[in-house]
Order: C-alpha cells, then structure tokens, then sequence
C-alpha cells in the first residue's frame, strides 16, 4: 500500500525507512535539500542504521515538496512534524500537525491520519470535535536519537491509540516491517496513548534528574559518586541502567515533554512532575557554580550535541550553561566542527581541536569520546561510565 510520512525527522525519516522495505512510502517535507538528499539516498541525521540502509537496502522510497503528491491515494498519512513547547502559553505549539490535518481534509480524500508527533493530552479529540472529522489517530514513539531506526526495528513496544480494524491493520504495518519477534501491542484510545508518551519521557527526565542530584550531593561533600552508584543499581528493582551523570537532560523530548506533561497537570495535585522541570535548572546553576570555583578564563565547550555518535544539539544541557556562564561575564570559545557558522550564540565556534585546546583553560565535556581524553588534565565532566 502507499504510505505517506509528513515530516523527516528522527522519527518521520526512521518510520518511512522502516515501512518503505515491505510499502510504498513518500515522506514530505518542507526543505528541499532534505528532500533531495532522502531521493539521492543519503540520510540528512546522523543516524547509523537510517544511513546504512539508505544506502544498502531496498527501499520503495521517495521524498517531495508537494503535499498533494504525498498524500493522494495514501492509506494512511503519518504526521510526524516537529511540536515545541511555548512557554508563554504554556502549551505546545501544534500548529505544523493541525497545518497537516487541514490539508488532509481540504483533499477530501479517503485516508487516516496517524499522529506521531509528540501532541498534548487530548489533542485527538480536539482535532476530531474541531473539524469534525474521525479519521485520526495517535500512535506514539519512542525512539532514542540517534538510534531511531534500530528503535523501529526492535521495538520495546508498539502502541495504538485506537481500538479497530484500522488501528489492528496499522500496528500490523510497524510490526512486520520489524526484525524483533515477539513485540508487545496495545491498544487503547488516544487519550490515553498521549499520556503513555508524555509520562514515559518525564520518568526518564526523572531518573536523569535523580542520579544529577546523587551526582550533585556527592561532588558537593567529597564522595565518590562511581561507587554510589553502582551500590544503588545492583538492586535489580533500580537497575543498571539510564544512570550517568550529566549537566542535565536535554534533546529533542524530555524538555518539553516534561513541561507539556506539567501544563496538563493544571488544576491536578502534583508535587513531583513540578520538581523534574525545576530540578534541571537546579542541575545546571550546581554545575555553573562548580565552574566558577576554578576561576576559569577562558572556558572552552567541546561539542555541543547531547550524546556522542550526534549531530543534534537542539535544547542540548550544555547551551543552558553556556547561557549561565554569559550572565556572569566568562569568556567561551566552541568546539563543533558540525556547524558551519563562525559563531553560536555570540561565542566563538573553532573549527580545530589544536587550537581549541591552546586557547583554553578549562574545558567543559558533557559525554566523553577518545579524542577528548587527550587533555584530561583541563576538563570538568560529570560523565563516569563513557556512554549516554
């Protein structure tokens, strides 16, 4: 069958790799050099698995500018276009689903719309009372970045926010293009499947947030926090898992999602969900506050993506200290050679490691790799395991 995939983002490009090995898949977008290089079969994430089999497999893939291509005739559309959260409104701002939706409906064309950008509870059964319109769904994602296709491939889970024939038929769809043999399905209204998503990436903010703060009790009194740890975690109930310190949680989801999650709190008694939206902050003025001990001059970021093996560094931890480290005057020279630009954020952007490494007397490292490890002597790392 023909599928169409709005939206080439971790999660729209990870899907229509996916789908597109056993259906027709055209993935739409609104940036033609995204477009060009998806048809030219090279991916624009860095993604191992999406790269590998852009190149290797066979595909029935191919990507355009215009919507009325993508979506004739598809049987079911995927929106997966990027959803922020404003914090003026204290919502997220679904304007590029809700563009989606209008122009399905304007179409008049026989499909169903399954959403898989991250949407605020209810939003479903708002779109179908606006519109009035019942051909909508919710099927949430959850995918690592970086690792999304792999994610697809085996699932920890598959989830439909629909009980029917079509929603059976559209869990059939991720499931057999899968690899991974036994793979957990359900089934439950979108209301609900909104609020698995929601709930799930704030208790992963929350256990992030929890080793930060017995990362930071531990700095803070002279302990050692590599041995805390590993005491807390062979308890299997906790888990060795999920559990190395960082300057806080960051990426394309826990930020706003937690935040989304709080919004929808309104009018509900909570303490909890509150405390992991703060405790970030919190993270992040201990960590300034330990840099400015050393009495840096020059303080030098390397990298400023979340994770290693990426190139994505939107709402990434280390840009909320680089904003902490301006209000207090320091001066901050970058090492990313992914950017093209000079300059990020009125600092300085060095392209080589040389030089980077001259100029700076303090270096500050969220996730270690071996080329950092050649100027230990110079960096502050809250990283003791070497892995995300």
């Amino acid at each position: 069958m023909k599928i169409a995939v709005a939206g080439t983002g971790y999660v729209g490009l990870s899907v229509a790799t996916l789908l597109s090995q056993k259906n027709e898949v055209v993935a739409l977008d609104i940036v033609k050099e995204k477009v060009e290089m998806i048809n030219r079969r090279i991916s624009p994430i860095k993604d191992e698995y999406i790269e590998d089999y852009l190149k290797n497999k066979k595909l029935n893939l191919r990507a355009t500018l215009d919507y009325k291509d993508a979506f004739k005739d598809a049987k079911f559309i995927i929106i997966s276009t990027p959803t922020n959260y404003d914090d003026e409104k204290n919502h997220f701002d679904t304007s590029s689903v809700e563009d989606i939706i209008k122009k399905v409906i304007e179409m008049k064309i026989d499909t169903t719309m399954v959403v898989k950008s991250t949407i605020p509870v209810g939003f479903i059964n708002d779109m179908k009372q606006k519109y009035g319109i019942d051909n909508i769904m919710f099927s949430p994602e959850f995918l690592r970045e970086g690792k999304a296709l792999y994610d697809n491939l085996y699932p920890s889970r598959i989830i439909v926010g629909e009980k029917s024939k079509r929603a059976k038929e559209f869990a059939n769809l991720l499931k057999e293009s899968a690899k991974k043999e036994d793979v957990p399905i359900l089934f439950m209204n979108s209301t609900e499947a909104e609020a698995v998503k929601l709930f799930a990436n704030t208790y992963l903010a929350l256990r992030v947030s929890y080793f930060n703060e017995l990362d930071t009790y531990a700095e803070l009194n002279n302990l050692n926090t590599r041995e805390i740890i590993e005491g807390v975690c062979l308890d299997p109930r906790i888990g060795n898992h999920y559990n190395n310190p960082s300057f806080g949680y960051g990426g394309y989801c826990l930020p706003k999602d937690t935040k989304q999650l709080l919004a929808n709190y309104n009018k509900v008694p909570q303490n909890l969900i509150e405390a992991i939206v703060k405790s970030n902050d919190t993270r992040k003025d201990h960590i300034v506050n330990m840099i400015m001990k050393k009495q840096p001059q020059i303080v030098g970021i390397y990298r400023l993506t979340m994770k290693t093996n990426s190139d994505n560094f939107r709402a990434s931890a280390i840009q909320g200290i680089i904003d902490r480290l301006k209000k207090l005057n320091i001066k901050i020279v970058i090492y990313e050679p992914t950017l093209e630009s000079n300059e990020f954020n009125q600092c300085k952007v060095i392209k080589d490691f040389e030089e980077f490494k001259r100029i700076t007397d303090l270096v500050l490292v969220n996730r270690m790799d071996k080329d950092i490890k050649r100027i230990s002597n110079k960096i502050y790392t809250r990283d003791l395991f070497s892995r995300d």
